[in-house]
């Protein structure tokens, strides 16, 4: 099948691109990678009138600190992420997730800013987001606008970007010292959606767990903060009793459907063990850094 037909526009710099969407509204849609959209479009489940190619615009292509964060912009490829020691030096989560991504040909064209804003509950790039706390940055032709992750992810593929609105970064807080992150994901075979994902991180101070982060992948309608299991953790000291309650917590905040990967009882289950097993190397990281 082919997409319905469409305009399409290659904007050079970042006002050019915001003006056309404010003109274009709801019939217009942005293009970076293009590794969700534009299969959607071939399938006629997304059917835009005007497509936004914004790969010409300089700047977006960026990974840098601001403000005791890391900065990912609009054009940052998932290989990027891969590739990048500032990431790794950064981020053990994020670091962790980006070779789970697709598959090497979805990860040197697709974007991570492109998978956030896609909301699909099966990426992974969400639960890492939700566990991380990150922000969003939402430019239109008024101005910049900072949406906490937990506020733009909406619902199943939808987000809280207004009409006229594009995402050109993403912001996580910079790794301090004492600070694990792991990314778990079950799939059939490389390059499939998650059956199961988990993403966990943890923070720790004198002994005690000071922050706890844990996002879950494809076990709901969105990607899932398990945070009654955070706040289990959140000033206590590590224990594989605690470790197992938590993951018991965060299984319960699941909401998986049963389908051709496996029941919903299969899926919780490896929700429970993965949320431990990533607790156990976020400690097992903070440790050997001690």
């Amino acid at each position: 099948m082919y997409p319905a037909p469409f305009e399409y526009s290659a904007p050079t710099t970042l006002e050019e691109a915001t003006a056309l969407l404010a003109e274009l509204g709801d019939e217009g849609r942005v293009l970076a990678g293009g590794q969700s959209l534009l299969p959607m479009m071939k399938l006629r489940l997304a059917s835009p009138t005007h497509l936004v190619d914004i790969n010409r615009i300089p700047g977006l292509d960026r990974i840098e600190q601001v403000n005791g964060h890391i900065q990912i912009g609009a054009l940052v490829r998932h290989a990027d992420v891969v590739a990048s020691q500032e990431i790794s030096d950064a981020s053990p989560l994020i670091a962790s997730t980006a070779p789970w991504v697709a598959d090497p040909l979805v990860r040197n064209r697709g974007t991570l800013c492109g998978s956030v804003a896609h909301c699909d509950p099966e990426g992974d790039w969400n639960s890492v987001m939700l566990a991380l706390g990150a922000e969003v940055v939402a430019t239109s032709r008024s101005g910049e606008r900072v949406i906490p992750i937990e506020e733009f992810v909406v619902d199943y593929f939808t987000n809280s970007l207004q009409s006229g609105e594009m995402v050109t970064a993403v912001r996580v807080p910079r790794a301090d010292a004492g600070t694990g992150g792991a990314y778990l994901k079950l799939e059939r075979k490389v390059g499939d959606y998650a059956t199961v994902g988990v993403a966990t991180h943890l923070r720790m101070e004198g002994g005690t767990i000071v922050e706890a982060g844990i996002g879950l992948t494809s076990v709901g309608p969105r990607n899932i903060k398990a945070r009654e299991a955070e706040a289990m953790l959140v000033g206590q000291a590590p224990s594989p009793e605690l470790f197992a309650e938590a993951a018991r917590a965060a299984a319960a905040a699941s909401d998986p459907a049963s389908d051709v990967r496996g029941p919903a009882e299969y899926k919780r289950a490896v929700v429970e063990a993965y949320v431990r097993r990533g607790l156990e190397t976020c400690l097992g990281q903070i440790s050997e850094e001690g």
